[in-house]
Order: structure tokens, then C-alpha cells, then sequence
């Protein structure tokens, strides 16, 4: 007898099993899944861009004319914590560039932004604008005090992606 209720209990696991694999397989034909979307979610600023333009006490800055391999993916305008603007990209390499602006001091503001990159003392001009170029662990930046505020184009991107970026910017106060 004992033997018989074993055998019962083993094989209501199995049918247990059976139904749990079949209802997974119905879920799974049913519930839409495309493994070849991209998964980076691609933002559009211009409203952020406008609203950062009115309020900001310096000219805010936007790249124009990169291509569409250029994908904006990050976007936020603080007021309350130095004027803050941020627009972030990646690069057709996939790498992260992003462009910030801030009336924060440039002592405290630079290294934050830059996860903790430092000055080389050498500087690149780009588009006739003289940049200093900082070094990083995790992120390079080129930055530039002009105006009033203090603006960083940082990421994980090559200085030459960098330098791209910072000569597409331009400023149109609204």
C-alpha cells in the first residue's frame, strides 16, 4: 500500500509539471516579444530645450546637425540646483557623450559631472573655441566657462567623439 502512494505522488508531480509547461508555452506564443528591438529609448528635447532656453541665465546649448545616429536618450533641466541642463546621447559607437551647463561653481560642478576626472592643463580648439580637456577613469571631458556658466561635454566617448559633440553646440535664446 505504502508503495502504491509513492507512485501516486510522483506522478501527480509529473502531470503538475505538464500543465506548468504547457501553460508557459501558451503564454509565450501570445505575449509579443521582438528580440530584435532596440532597447535604448530614444528622447525627443526640444520642449525640455525651449523651457531650459527661457529659463536659464546663459545661453543654453544644443548640438545641430549631427546625424540620426546620434541618439539623444537623456534629458533634464534643473532650476533649483544651479540651473542645471543635461542632454545626454549615444554615439553612432554606441558610447555615452552628454552635454551639461551649469552656473554651480566650476571647482565643485566639473568633478561631479565628470565622475571625478581631473584637468590636464592642455586644452583643444574646437570650431575656434578653446576647451580644456579633463581626463577621467570612467569619463574624459572637454569644459568651457563662458557666460555665466560652466559647460561639459563628458562620457565614455573618444575626445575626438567629444570634440564632434562640442562643435555642433549652439545657443539660441529664446
Amino acid at each position: 500500500m505504502a508503495g502504491m502512494r509513492g507512485r501516486q505522488t510522483v506522478r501527480g508531480m509529473f502531470q503538475s509539471l505538464g500543465v506548468i509547461m504547457v501553460a508557459a508555452g501558451v503564454m509565450y506564443l501570445f505575449i509579443p516579444h521582438d528580440e530584435k528591438a532596440d532597447p535604448v529609448q530614444v528622447k525627443d528635447y526640444r520642449v525640455e530645450l525651449l523651457t531650459a532656453q527661457r529659463a536659464a541665465p546663459y545661453p543654453v546649448l544644443a548640438p545641430e546637425g549631427l546625424g540620426d545616429d546620434w541618439r539623444a536618450t537623456v534629458v533634464s533641466y534643473r532650476r533649483e540646483e544651479h540651473d542645471a541642463w543635461k542632454l545626454g546621447f549615444l554615439d553612432p559607437d554606441t558610447q555615452y557623450v552628454s552635454v551639461q551647463q551649469s552656473t554651480e561653481d566650476p571647482k565643485k560642478y566639473v568633478p561631479k559631472v565628470t565622475l571625478e576626472a581631473k584637468n590636464t592643463g592642455r586644452t583643444e580648439t574646437v570650431a575656434g573655441r578653446v576647451w580644456q580637456r579633463w581626463e577621467g577613469r570612467k569619463y574624459d571631458a572637454l569644459v568651457r566657462t563662458e557666460g555665466g556658466a560652466t559647460t561639459v561635454v563628458t562620457g565614455t566617448a573618444s575626445f575626438d567623439r567629444l570634440a564632434q559633440m562640442a562643435g555642433a553646440l549652439q545657443s539660441k535664446k529664446v
